[in-house]
């Protein structure tokens, strides 16, 4: 019994341990600004209701947000600058 429950054990780490190797997406370089410095700059933009999603890639830092009168807004901001792009 204990050896199937080690088994078992072994085999779901590694099984979850190839989902991690399999994430490949780049990282935010290490001077990026604080994610919650740039979606506080999107909370002061005029009309501003509420965050609907955040993504990062390559470029950025891609923000999904919805304003006062129901109009979608997607932005991308540069990781370091905390701009727009």
């Amino acid at each position: 019994m204990r050896n199937l429950v080690l088994a078992t054990g072994v085999a779901l780490l590694l099984a979850g341990s190839t989902a991690f190797a399999a994430d490949d997406r780049p990282l935010p370089p290490q001077n990026a600004q604080k994610l919650s410095a740039i979606i506080a700059k999107v909370e002061q933009r005029d009309g501003f209701r509420y965050v609907k999603e955040v993504d990062w890639d390559k470029d950025g830092y891609t923000v999904t947000y919805y304003t006062a009168d129901k109009a979608k807004v997607e932005i991308t901001f540069d990781p370091v600058t905390a701009e727009p792009k």
